[in-house]
């Protein structure tokens, strides 16, 4: 009897495995090919479309010394601040290199919960965390490269933890990767100072033991452009880049830097969306961030920047709110300014990444926490008009939509950081309903030109205006070259302001 049973269990696994595989070769059977063509198919996920926000953790050993961006390049460049800074306080770059940087990075303060916590209550949709940046150094637990965040530093799956954090708090979460530049990048660890005591002293980068840190040294052919013409490394970077997909089957993943290395970079896309299609059981749930323009295939990255106009792709910004890294005595932007940024971006059909600078410890500095706070202040009150939107006939009106006024951004697009006036206006919409986003305080009367009885843009009668997070009602006319609502007495202290528009059925 016992034998009949387990016989007719095994069967019954068989079957069951049998089932299970035929129902993953039917949803193969739909998968992506590394071909412009079929990454064409591509579907953007409902969850993307509809959160607007996501907040970034750019961080990882070169915050240490506390002297923003690049560090671990830069260190190696003789006569650049970081490198008399390097030179000042832990010497030569000949003696102490990157690699005796990284022990220092302890990440002793950082609480992933008590962080994502807070970038919830911010309003943050999705997270991400890097993964990599240029300097090689992994954020994540590699069985294939040594120079990790388990194996080093804080000894912590800073990835895992993150992922975990994220998914408590229920946001998507995303991983940044910075690898493709990372071979032409990190050459200058190959060099040595040119003048002084350790003139011609070989930097520790030239060290060959130290190569699968610092990569091996370039051909001259190999330097000209951002991202390497190496075949080898080619093939090394979908190894990095294939692992951290399998390892953690991020809902985003991010590459600084246009789709690398052409046919492997299809690849990888086509690898990461079949995995993600399995992983949901037939439904893409994955979001893909290069900087190039999309045609469908993945979601166009601006960095430092934002579209000049509505796009038929969803796409994002990426930007900070200092510098990338922890810097002393930098600067930030206001949540103000951050609300004006991500409404502007809302309206054009993108999406907000905002990197928010954590110290080298892992924490955040009070007059961050006070700005995201602010931040999620802003959101209760306006994000109505913000999440699940779409964009309207146009994106805005008043003088930042001339192009005569609109500066370039350092990366494309124009730039992310304005002067916006009191008669810009951005619109967004949702289930019928017009939002209508004043970018700075009104000096008088709101004036919506676009919702005019005259205008081109509608031919519906309004119904009622209301103000966003608020129950006061407003004095409104419909005239024919403008909406005019009159300026309540009791105006919200934030420069942008939401007005909810309906209109007659």
């Amino acid at each position: 009897m016992k034998k009949a049973l387990v016989t007719c269990l095994m069967a019954l696994s068989v079957i069951t495995h049998a089932q299970t595989q035929e129902k993953k070769d039917k949803i193969l059977q739909k998968t992506f090919k590394p071909t412009d063509e079929s990454l064409k198919q591509y579907q953007y996920p409902d969850w993307f479309r509809d959160a607007k926000f996501g907040i970034w953790s750019h961080w990882g050993p070169q915050a240490v010394p506390r002297q923003g961006d690049w560090y671990a390049k830069n260190m190696y460049v003789q006569g650049s601040d970081q490198n008399k800074y390097h030179v000042a306080n832990y010497g030569a770059p000949s003696k102490f290199g990157y690699k005796d940087i990284i022990p220092l990075w302890k990440a002793e303060k950082w609480n992933p919960e008590e962080l994502m916590a807070l970038y919830k209550k911010a309003g943050a949709k999705y997270f991400v965390t890097m993964g990599s940046h240029h300097d090689n150094f992994f954020l994540w637990n590699s069985k294939i490269h040594n120079w990790n965040s388990v194996n080093m530093g804080p000894k912590k799956d800073v990835v895992g933890l993150w992922q975990k954090a994220a998914k408590k708090e229920g946001l998507r979460f995303g991983v940044s990767e910075h690898l493709a530049a990372s071979f032409n990048w990190f050459q200058v660890s190959h060099g040595a100072d040119k003048t002084g005591q350790f003139a011609g002293v070989a930097y520790d980068g030239r060290d060959p033991k130290y190569s699968d840190l610092y990569h091996l040294p370039a051909d001259s052919s190999d330097m000209k452009e951002w991202l390497t013409n190496n075949p080898g490394w080619h093939k090394k970077w979908l190894e990095y880049v294939s692992e951290l997909i399998d390892n953690y089957h991020p809902d985003l993943l991010y590459s600084d830097s246009k789709l690398p290395f052409e046919d492997l970079g299809r690849t990888m896309v086509a690898h990461y969306y079949n995995q993600d299609i399995i992983k949901n059981k037939g439904k893409l749930q994955a979001v893909y961030t290069p900087k190039e323009p999309s045609e469908g295939k993945w979601a166009q990255d601006v960095e430092r920047g934002v579209l000049d106009s509505i796009s038929p792709f969803p796409w994002q910004t990426d930007t900070s709110i200092g510098d990338w890294y922890y810097r002393t005595g930098q600067q930030y932007k206001s949540a103000n300014e951050i609300a004006q940024l991500l409404i502007d971006i809302v309206s054009k059909n993108g999406n907000l990444l905002i990197n928010v600078v954590q110290t080298p410890e892992g924490d955040l500095e009070q007059d961050v926490i006070k700005i995201v706070t602010e931040i999620g202040d802003w959101m209760k009150l306006n994000g109505e008009g913000i999440y699940a939107t779409r964009p309207w006939k146009i994106y805005g009106e008043g003088p930042s939509t001339i192009k005569s006024n609109q500066k370039k951004g350092t990366f494309g697009g124009l730039t992310d950081t304005r002067d916006y006036q009191s008669t810009d206006i951005r619109y967004t919409t949702k289930d019928g309903h017009l939002f209508a986003f004043c970018l700075n305080v009104p000096e008088g009367d709101i004036k919506i030109k676009a919702l005019g009885k005259n205008s081109k843009y509608t031919d519906q009668a309004i119904a009622s205006v209301s103000l966003l997070g608020s129950k006061e009602k407003l004095k409104w006319t419909q005239e024919d070259g403008a909406l005019i609502i009159t300026k309540p007495a009791d105006y919200p202290k934030w420069m942008v302001t939401g007005f909810k528009i309906e209109f007659k059925k």
